[in-house]
């Protein structure tokens, strides 16, 4: 098949490579639409010592296709099931998994190589996450399933109530549906960006309240305020951009009794500083929620067969499987949402 290999740091190529044969209760995957995601250009940037163990390996992990082949011992899904699979499964055996923290599973199941023609799923995703598409579904919107069930999980867990002032800064993918999310739950949501296509879709995609320029303000902080009510602060602050930096500003925005969630991930070992006295005696909740679980993989199908979220409004523009590099330096320029890989 063809597929785009992970050699190292800014080297992924495109070339022909080996089907690995299916092992007992595996499954073979025609790819028929893949996203392009924040994690693999920060992968594709300066590597990833969790999901690339050995190089060359495969590269990406937001997709949807059809059954091709079955190995022994499967018995959810057949040959010709239009699917969508998780990038990974937990173990159900471990510490964390016996708690129902299924995310924080010790022995996680990870699943790279969407960008290809085909993709063997190992058994433990095909039992516990892989999903069969509702009719009417179309493979690039199923595609979505995994972004999306991460921030249903942390959405659910940050407990964002009606009539609540929920802001968010970084309005990447995951930030734009962050405020999506928050919309249908019934709240207030102001964003904050920089870029005029993000911008431009957390009108158009997340329907915010308030849509705050960066380039135009110098106190992101202030504004916040200014927009929430009796400009307190915010109810609830979500930090979708993963940088120490962001992380203390949005500590700022809260008003006493609110709530901070750290969503993005910031690079290894950074530090952070926190007002004590504020945190303390200003009743201030912090949080952070990783990955997601089978439960809300199932929950993001469920809504976007609904039609609530129409994730289709994120795809930036279509490309073939060869232009995958390509579609990591427009991310890094900045004029990328997603892109639809159509291998």
């Amino acid at each position: 098949m063809k597929a785009v290999l992970f050699y190292g740091p800014q080297d992924i190529r495109y070339e022909e490579t080996r089907i690995k044969p299916l092992a007992q209760g595996e499954i073979l995957v025609k790819i028929e639409a893949a996203l392009t995601c924040g994690t693999d250009v920060k992968t594709y940037r300066r590597g990833h010592p969790v999901l690339i163990k050995k190089v060359p390996s495969g590269f990406g992990h937001e997709f949807s296709g059809v059954v091709e082949k079955v190995a022994a011992g499967v018995k959810n899904v057949k040959p010709g099931d239009r699917v969508v699979c998780a990038n990974s499964a937990p173990c159900g055996e471990c510490f964390y998994c016996k708690r129902g923290e299924y995310n924080l599973c010790e022995n996680l199941d990870l699943l790279n190589g969407a960008y290809a023609e085909y993709i063997v799923v190992p058994a433990r995703i095909v039992e516990k996450n892989t999903l069969i598409l509702p009719p009417s579904l179309t493979f690039e919107k199923a595609a979505f399933t995994e972004p999306l069930a991460n921030v249903v999980h942390g959405v659910e867990r940050t407990g964002i109530n009606p009539g609540q002032t929920v802001g968010v800064i970084g309005i990447g993918p995951i930030g734009l549906m962050f405020a999506r999310l928050a919309k249908l739950k019934g709240a207030r949501v102001i964003v904050a960006g920089r870029n005029p296509l993000k911008l431009k879709l957390a009108e158009e995609f997340a329907h915010a309240d308030e849509i705050v320029d960066l380039k135009k303000y110098t106190n992101p902080v202030k504004i916040f305020k200014d927009f929430s009510e009796e400009k307190r602060g915010l109810d609830i602050a979500i930090e979708c951009v993963g940088m120490p930096e962001i992380w203390e500003l949005v500590f700022s925005c809260v008003r006493p009794g609110g709530t901070v969630h750290f969503f993005g991930g910031c690079k290894s070992g950074s530090k952070v500083s926190i007002d004590t006295t504020k945190m303390h005696y200003g009743d201030i909740r912090l949080m952070s929620v990783f990955h997601h679980t089978p439960k809300y993989f199932r929950q993001a199908l469920d809504l976007i067969a609904s039609g609530d979220i129409e994730v289709e409004k994120l795809i930036t523009e279509t490309l073939p499987l060869n232009k995958v590099q390509y579609a990591m330096e427009r991310h890094i320029a900045g004029n990328a949402i997603k892109f639809l890989i159509k291998p």
